[in-house]
C-alpha cells in the first residue's frame, strides 16, 4: 500500500497509563481513504485511548503517528459534556470549530437531517438541556458530522437512537466517502458498512488488522482460538509425556542423566511454544435484585399521562396497575416523553399516576444523573444500602467488578460503563418495590447483558423498563405493553 494514500498511519506507537498500565506495544497499522472500520477488543483493552491518540489527544510514549496534511479528525462523545448543557443548539454547534463559522443554520439542519432530528426554525435556539437522551445521542453525532471529516470516529453511536435512527446512521456510513473507525457493540449495525476490523489484543497490546466485516473476523478469532487451544493441548500431553520419562531416566543415573536433561530443555522449549490464549474478559457475576419485603395489592396506578407531538404535549387516558411481580414494557419513538413521563413517576408528581405509600423505588436513569458524582463508589453504595453491612457492600460491589481499587473514587471519575454497574450495585443494595428503568444497556459492556436481562426478569416487584435493544428485551418477561405513540 503506497504511503501517500494513507489518511492515517501508526508506526511502532507504545503507549502507557503510568508504569503499571501498558496500553499498546509497537503498534504499526495504517488506514486508507474509504477504509471503513470497527475497533474489536475486550472492555480495558484501550479502544477508547487508541480514539484519543488519532485525534491527538493523547501522545504516544514511543513511535510515531502520521496523519495526512491537513487532515480533519472528528468525534462523537458518549455524552454532552455537563458544560455545554445550557448552550443553544446553534452555541453547541459553534463549539465544534476553532475559527469562527457564518452559515451555519444550513450546515446544523443537514446533519440533523442525516440523525433523523426533526429540525424547524425554532431549534436552533433551543437548550440542550431540553432534549430526550435519545435526542441528545443524536446531536452528539451530528457534532462530528458537521466538521465533515477525513476521519470519523464513532464510540458506540447507537446508544439511545430507535430502529429508525440507526437505520439512517447505517445509511449515511455507506454512503460516506471518507474514513471512519467505530465502536460499537451492535453486531448487526457494524456488518452492515464495515470493511475492515482492528482487533485490540488486550495480553500482546498489539493491534491486529483484518479485512472483513465484523462477522467475518469474529469468525475468524473465534477459530484461531480454537487453533490455538488445540495446539496447547497436543503440547500439555507431551510435555507431561517428556517430564514423566525425564523423572524416569534421572532414576538411573549415570548417562541416562544427560539424556533426562536433554529431555527437561525439550520440555522448556515446548512450554516456551504454548501460545497465550486469550482469557476474553470477566464479566459480572450473576445477580439477583432483591424485591421489598411485604408488597400486596397495587404498587403502581396509571390512570392517564403525557405524550409530546411536535413539542406540544398531549394527554392520554390508560388503565394500567402494577402489582408484585408484573413488568410494564414503555414503548416509543426518540422525543415521545419517556424518560420524562418515567422520572415525573419516580418522583411521584406525575399526574395520573400513584405509587402506594411505603414503596421503595428504585431508579435507573440512562445519564446516571440519580448518582452524586461528588460522592465516592463506597459512599453511594452505603447510601443505597440504608443500614451498614460492609462485608455484604463488598460482596456486593465485587459480583458487579467493583474493586477494592474504585471503591473510593468518585463517581464523577468512573467511565460511562462503571457508573451503570455502580448503578445495577445500588439496586441490588436498596432491595425496591417497584423498578424503573431507562435504557439500562446503554455503555454496558455487551457481555454482562444477558446477566442483567436474567436478573431483571426474575425480578420480583413491580417494574417499569425502557428499551431499545429488541434482543435484550426478549430476554426478560414482560407482562404489559405501553406503547406512547398508540
Amino acid at each position: 500500500m503506497s504511503r501517500e494514500e494513507s489518511v492515517i498511519r501508526f508506526e511502532k506507537v507504545s503507549f502507557e497509563y503510568g508504569h503499571n498500565k501498558p496500553i499498546l506495544d509497537e503498534v504499526d497499522f495504517s488506514l486508507r481513504r474509504g477504509m471503513k472500520m470497527a475497533i474489536m477488543g475486550q472492555n480495558g483493552a484501550g479502544k477508547s485511548t487508541l480514539f484519543a491518540l488519532m485525534t491527538g489527544k493523547l501522545q504516544p510514549e514511543s513511535g510515531e503517528i502520521h496523519t495526512s496534511h491537513g487532515m480533519r479528525v472528528a468525534t462523537a462523545a458518549q455524552v454532552i459534556p455537563r458544560d455545554h448543557l445550557e448552550l443553544t443548539v446553534r452555541d453547541f454547534f459553534r463549539t465544534c470549530f476553532t475559527e469562527p463559522v457564518y452559515d451555519i443554520d444550513p450546515r446544523i439542519d443537514d446533519v440533523l437531517e442525516v440523525v433523523n432530528l426533526e429540525h424547524h426554525e425554532k431549534l436552533h435556539d433551543r437548550i440542550i438541556k431540553s432534549f430526550s437522551g435519545g435526542q441528545q445521542a443524536r446531536l452528539l453525532l451530528a457534532s462530528a458530522l458537521i466538521q465533515n471529516p477525513d476521519l470519523l470516529l464513532l464510540d458506540e453511536p447507537t446508544n439511545n437512537l430507535d430502529t429508525n435512527g440507526i437505520e439512517h446512521l447505517t445509511k449515511f456510513l455507506v454512503e460516506y466517502p471518507k474514513t471512519c473507525v467505530v465502536i460499537s457493540h451492535d453486531a448487526a449495525f457494524l456488518n452492515a458498512f464495515t470493511t475492515g476490523v482492528l482487533y485490540l489484543d488486550v495480553f500482546t497490546r498489539k493491534i491486529e488488522q483484518y479485512p472483513g466485516n465484523y462477522h467475518d473476523v469474529q469468525r475468524d478469532i473465534l477459530m484461531r482460538i480454537e487453533k490455538e487451544n488445540r495446539k496447547n493441548a497436543q503440547l500439555e500431553k507431551k510435555i507431561q509425556e517428556n517430564k514423566d520419562k525425564a523423572n524416569f531416566f534421572a532414576q538411573k543415573g549415570g548417562k541416562m542423566r544427560l539424556v533426562a536433561k536433554k529431555m527437561r530443555t525439550e520440555v522448556e522449549e515446548m512450554e516456551e511454544e504454548k501460545v497465550d490464549v486469550r482469557k476474553e474478559d470477566k464479566t459480572i457475576r450473576p445477580f439477583t435484585i432483591p424485591a421489598q419485603e411485604d408488597l400486596s395489592g397495587v404498587i403502581l396506578a396509571l390512570s392517564s399521562y403525557t405524550v409530546l407531538k411536535g413539542k406540544k404535549p398531549a394527554k392520554k387516558k390508560a388503565n394500567i396497575s402494577l402489582r408484585k411481580n408484573q413488568h410494564l414494557l414503555l414503548r416509543g419513538p426518540n422525543g415521545i416523553g419517556k424518560s420524562t413521563l418515567l422520572e415525573a413517576i419516580a418522583r411521584g408528581v406525575a399526574e395520573g399516576s400513584t405509587i402506594t405509600e411505603g414503596v421503595k423505588v428504585g431508579y435507573y436513569r440512562q445519564d446516571f444523573s440519580t448518582l452524586d458524582f461528588d460522592k465516592t463508589v463506597f459512599e453511594t453504595l452505603s447510601r443505597a444500602m440504608g443500614k451498614p453491612d460492609e462485608e455484604r457492600l463488598r460482596a456486593t460491589a465485587a459480583g458487579f467488578l467493583l474493586t477494592a481499587d474504585v471503591m473510593h473514587t468518585k463517581i464523577g471519575s468512573l467511565s460511562e460503563g462503571q457508573k451503570g454497574l455502580v448503578a445495577f450495585a445500588s439496586l441490588v443494595l436498596e432491595r425496591p418495590g417497584l423498578l424503573i428503568l431507562d435504557e439500562p444497556t446503554n455503555h454496558i459492556n455487551f457481555r454482562h447483558l444477558p446477566i442483567i436481562a436474567k436478573a431483571l426478569d426474575a425480578y420480583a416487584g413491580a417494574m417499569i423498563l425502557v428499551s431499545h435493544v429488541p434482543e435484550f428485551v426478549a430476554q426478560i418477561r414482560i407482562d404489559d405493553i405501553l406503547d406512547l405513540e398508540k
